[in-house]
């Protein structure tokens, strides 16, 4: 009863050592086919080179042909013999081997014997080429298949001269779910970033069509490029509209996974007008401003996009409000590293003293708005003066020191080459580049780093809007197709608290503790704004005529806002100033 077991197990062995014998067959069939079709015109370039040697030196006079004939029979060496070769040869070393070693065997068992393996070696090779996985199965275009005959090694040596890229060679093409990708080979004449710079004469060569995108960079071993052209992406097909449960800033358009970028990274949003910057850094906004140990503040000039979000965030549009924004994230900086633990190298997110993250909404406007801004501010004699506020070095202080306090710093900027699109001191402290179409090779540098072009980063050549390139240090320079939030979709996304610094009693370290407060004012203080609020809520606490310097104390914020505040609430009604120069809030108001 054991026999058709055993026989039904010895049968599952065979059949999966002929697959696996096979497969590894079939492997080497390929490995073998590539290197052959990369390496036969070294073997023809090799001929050339001995025949203009031969020509030269017909008497052999110098050394120039035994150099040609040695370079010759060292291509010839590196061209593998295709498979059939291969195993025929394999088969009669095998029995020639087996008869000299074993000379008392009948030599007609041997003949047999290499019969035998001769007919088992082609029988798995053709197993192998009739089971083997068809090479592509993605269906080429007419677009694509004009394209790979033409990138085929026998056109490319054909044309290359006439099109002033001679001296290059392409390997065998192959179309992937990105696009069609090349290895071409590169004399001593040659570098990919030459090759980069000769683009258009590629493109005339393959007769390609203008708005098709290129990538040239290096291959993996000298003297080698890779060419991709983007004729197809992964993401197709993909729903690219955010919602709750795709919460992806993108996907990968040659890979086709989503691609996030974490909470705590400080981050360079770039790209020119019109290329979607503002709608691929709403799902970002969203992370930044979702959860009860996030907050958000937006500092937006325009008074376009930090309108969508100030139901969930705080939003500086004018600077005067810049400023005092500034002055209180600084402020809560330093406190939290102040009181920051001893070993402890970042500050830990509660729901009272959560992550906030400062989103800079064209710095470049901001830059030149928010400075040079008068400030009255009263000093010790009551006499009020006028001195001048830039916003400039409180953000460069909040991207250099933030990170350890949980504040985070993101700059966008349409202009990144102009002024200071990015500024000196912020640009080193820059963790994530996301970098959408821009103009020129210039701004892709200053976004994505000096060797960006020569490593493939060339965002100049992004299609727009909707296409970025993120560099992290992980990431290579696969374009990501960014998930698209309507404006309707920020504004029916649920509240969330608005951060502020405001009077509350202070810890035992004599720090102002956070707290979070409604976009809803009080009845007393719903005519005037949350500065405002803060002013008056502060001399009605004190229950005393209070002095203006001391407000700034309190409140936490600097002496020019709060002169500003002051001279709007007196003027208002809301407060009153008593001759001895204290304040005091009118009820009635």
């Amino acid at each position: 009863m054991s026999h058709p077991s055993a026989w039904q197990t010895h049968r599952q062995y065979a059949a999966t050592a002929a697959r696996w014998t096979a497969d590894r067959w079939a492997k080497e069939s390929d490995r073998r086919r590539t290197l052959r079709a990369t390496r036969k015109p070294l073997v023809r370039d090799a001929r050339a080179a001995l025949a203009q040697a031969q020509a030269t030196d017909p008497q052999k006079v110098t050394t120039l042909v035994h150099r040609a004939e040695r370079e010759l029979a060292t291509a010839k060496r590196r061209v593998p013999d295709p498979m059939w070769l291969f195993a025929s040869k394999a088969a009669l070393v095998t029995g020639a081997t087996g008869y000299v070693g074993l000379p008392l065997v009948p030599g007609r068992v041997w003949m047999w014997a290499a019969v035998a393996v001769s007919v088992a070696v082609a029988g798995a090779i053709l197993w192998a080429l009739l089971h083997r996985p068809a090479a592509s199965t993605i269906e080429p275009t007419a677009e694509e298949r004009d394209l790979l005959k033409r990138l085929q090694p026998e056109h490319w040596r054909e044309h290359a001269e006439q099109r002033g890229l001679s001296g290059t060679l392409t390997g065998r093409p192959r179309l992937t779910e990105s696009g069609i990708v090349v290895a071409v080979r590169l004399d001593g004449q040659w570098t990919a970033t030459k090759l980069r710079g000769s683009e258009d004469h590629i493109r005339a060569l393959l007769g390609a069509r203008t708005g098709l995108r290129f990538q040239i960079k290096a291959g993996k071993q000298g003297g080698w490029a890779e060419l991709t052209l983007r004729t197809r992406s992964a993401a197709d097909g993909d729903d690219l509209l955010w919602a709750p449960e795709r919460r992806s800033l993108g996907i990968d358009t040659v890979t086709g996974e989503h691609v996030t970028v974490p909470l705590g990274e400080r981050l360079l949003i770039a790209g020119r007008s019109g290329a979607g910057k503002s709608v691929a850094s709403r799902p970002l906004l969203f992370d930044a401003s979702e959860g009860d140990t996030n907050a958000l503040v937006i500092i937006d000039l325009k008074r376009v996009e930090g309108r969508l979000w100030d139901h969930r965030a705080r939003v500086a549009s004018t600077p005067e409000d810049v400023i005092a924004v500034v002055d209180e994230v600084e402020a809560e900086m330093h406190d939290r590293l102040n009181v920051l633990p001893k070993g402890q190298d970042t500050w830990s997110p509660t729901p009272d003293r959560p992550r906030i993250t400062v989103v800079v909404d064209e710095g470049a406007e901001v830059v030149t708005a928010a400075d040079k801004v008068p400030f009255p501010e009263e000093d010790d004699d009551g006499k009020t003066k006028v001195r001048t506020r830039s916003a400039l070095p409180g953000l460069e202080s909040i991207a250099r020191m933030g990170r350890a306090a949980c504040i985070d710093l993101w700059w966008m900027t349409q202009k990144p080459t102009i002024g200071d699109g990015v500024p000196k001191q912020i640009a080193p402290q820059i963790s994530t580049s996301i970098c959408l179409a821009v103009r020129t090779p210039a701004e892709a540098r200053v976004v994505l780093g000096e060797d960006a072009q020569a490593k493939g980063w060339n965002a100049d050549e992004l299609p727009a809007p909707g296409v970025a390139l993120i560099r992290d240090g992980k990431r290579g320079p696969d374009p990501v197709k960014v998930r698209y939030m309507d404006k309707a979709v920020v504004i029916n996304l649920p509240d969330q608290p608005i951060w502020s610094r405001a009077t509350t009693p202070t810890t035992a370290t004599g720090a102002p503790t956070l707290t979070l407060v409604k976009s809803t004012a009080a009845p007393a203080v719903a005519a005037v704004d949350g500065t405002d609020a803060r002013i008056l809520d502060a001399i009605e606490t004190a229950g005393t005529p209070v002095r203006q310097k001391d407000l700034a104390e309190t409140t936490g914020l600097s002496k020019g806002t709060v002169s500003k505040a002051v001279k709007r609430l007196t003027d208002t009604g809301h407060i009153t100033r008593r001759p001895d120069g204290g304040l005091t809030a009118d009820k009635a108001a």
